[in-house]
């Protein structure tokens, strides 16, 4: 399904948004920008995170701090729920964070009053005076649809709390791979959430050996600037981690899928300043699926621009995909074809002749 950043603006946008001075000039001073969350089992896309951007060079818990220190966390909170669920994915979840501190606010409250059904609602590590209240107020917003992402280090003081996801920390992530004492609280982690029945994502990975640590322990999830920086829109997980993600899936468990055939491909929207990518390029639409590729004739070095006439589901059978590309018309019959995951986010390009490798390996 295809990324439609507009579909919902309307309907979920409050009519009036929090008012933050003096701490903002205008509300439009805080920005939200998103970051990929992944599948570790096959590189799939399932959510993005949302995170706030302020003006100037001061990080976003600077500016948290001054507000606090202002009297106006709650506000500023609230300003951010409002920002982030205003505008959603077309599919896939938002991961919206919150300080549990703070949802008893009225303000707060007031912004939460929306349609919560694929919101993942991720509380911070913050001290909680009134334990009973934030157990009330998360079995609230999870009967409204919201799903609970919980830190690990929150779960160990309130174990009562109903996570859907489990937040292993950046700290913690960092030192995993061949560090036995951190992955032996990542496995207790994992075993605390099969058991109640939630998922585990990490935080922060930046590393090809951060990664492979988590995929060694079994965590589900991640995200990170090795997963994806964060960014405007609701954009793909970098391409070779899908492709690494995908072709460990191959091999693990016999997947006959295109998945482990991905090879990178940049993408441009009409209106963006950079159309003088390197090809392979694939061209968007105004609704953000796939129009035109630019390519490069291998005999001459020229470029030239094709349809995009077949679009694949990473999804697809290795079988599957040769036929419908080899099905196409002889003009455009042996151009890559590009791959979306179950979001809609192209993740890649798939070549005519590595499907006819696979399909004849198998």
């Amino acid at each position: 399904m295809p990324v439609d950043q507009t579909s919902v603006t309307d309907l979920y946008e409050p009519t009036a948004r929090t008012d933050c001075r003096p701490l903002l000039a205008d509300p439009d001073d805080l920005t939200v920008v998103h970051s990929p969350v992944v599948d570790l089992a096959d590189g799939s896309v399932t959510g993005w995170t949302a995170a706030a951007r302020f003006p100037g060079t001061a990080t976003p818990d600077v500016w948290f701090a001054a507000a606090h220190d202002a009297g106006l966390a709650a506000p500023l909170q609230a300003l951010l729920l409002q920002t982030a669920l205003a505008r959603r994915p077309a599919a896939g979840r938002l991961h919206v964070p919150v300080d549990p501190w703070l949802l008893g606010a009225p303000v707060v409250h007031t912004a939460l009053s929306v349609p919560l059904t694929g919101v993942v609602l991720e509380l911070a590590d913050a001290n909680v005076d009134d334990e009973a209240a934030l157990l009330r107020r998360c079995t609230v917003l999870r009967e409204r649809g919201a799903a609970l992402a919980v830190p690990a280090a929150l779960l160990h003081r309130l174990p009562q709390l109903p996570a859907d996801v489990v937040l292993l920390p950046a700290p913690l992530v960092a030192g995993l791979a061949g560090d036995t004492r951190r992955t032996a609280v990542a496995t207790g982690v994992l075993a605390y959430a099969a058991a109640a029945g939630a998922t585990v994502l990490a935080d922060g990975v930046e590393t090809d050996a951060e990664l492979h640590g988590l995929l060694d322990a079994g965590v589900h999830a991640a995200r990170g600037w090795l997963v994806g920086p964060p960014a405007d829109g609701y954009g793909p997980a970098a391409p070779r981690v899908v492709r690494a993600l995908g072709t460990r899936a191959q091999r693990a468990g016999g997947d006959t899928t295109v998945r482990g055939l991905l090879r990178p491909v940049r993408t441009w929207s009409p209106g963006r300043d950079d159309r003088q990518l390197t090809p392979p390029v694939l061209v968007l639409d105004d609704a953000g699926r796939p129009a035109t590729l630019s390519l490069v004739d291998a005999r001459t070095g020229a470029w030239f621009e094709a349809p995009a006439a077949l679009v694949l589901d990473v999804g697809t059978p290795v079988t599957e995909a040769l036929h419908r590309a080899l099905a196409r018309r002889p003009a455009v019959r042996f151009d890559p074809v590009p791959c979306t995951d179950a979001a809609g986010a192209v993740v890649g390009l798939v070549r005519v002749e590595d499907l006819a490798g696979a399909a004849a390996a198998r």
